[in-house]
């Protein structure tokens, strides 16, 4: 399916699951897990999400969900093609993508992108990645309350 062929109609949660369903009726669920941030994330935060025509954008979690991808997701495949930047920011879900890209010098559209897995870095651009994490563990271990 294309994604400007699926509009969303409504999206809701259970404990375990996410579901949506588009303007046409077709409905899909995903288990939670799969997308940490949405599952450490509180009932409000969850409902508090934006709607367009390429999927669903939590700003306070930072996250985003494609349309087309719910309905194309094999988790499977994608873990097997998933680029080290997007691997290592899953396990990461309390590193906000945007305030990280901006501390990194980073477009944080673009380390979205990455992190999704719908582009990959180049070698440099994972180099600068890198060193913008070692920047900030350095910082954290500077810390002394």
């Amino acid at each position: 399916m294309k994604t400007k062929e699926l509009k969303l109609k409504k999206v809701w949660f259970d404990e375990e699951n996410i579901f949506i369903e588009t303007e046409d009726g077709e409905k899909r669920s995903h288990p939670l897990r799969w997308f940490p941030r949405l599952q450490n994330a509180s009932k409000k935060e969850r409902n508090q999400y934006r709607l367009s025509p390429s999927g669903i954008h939590w700003e306070e979690l930072d996250e985003d969900l494609s349309v087309e991808g719910f309905f194309t997701y094999d988790k499977d495949k994608i873990e097997a093609e998933k680029n080290e930047v997007e691997k290592l920011f899953k396990t990461l879900p309390e590193i906000s993508i945007t305030e990280f890209a901006r501390q990194a010098g980073i477009s944080p559209a673009v380390l979205r992108h990455y992190t999704c897995g719908s582009k990959n870095p180049s070698a440099a651009r994972k180099k600068e990645i890198e060193n913008a994490l070692h920047a900030l563990g350095e910082r954290l271990l500077a810390v002394e309350l």
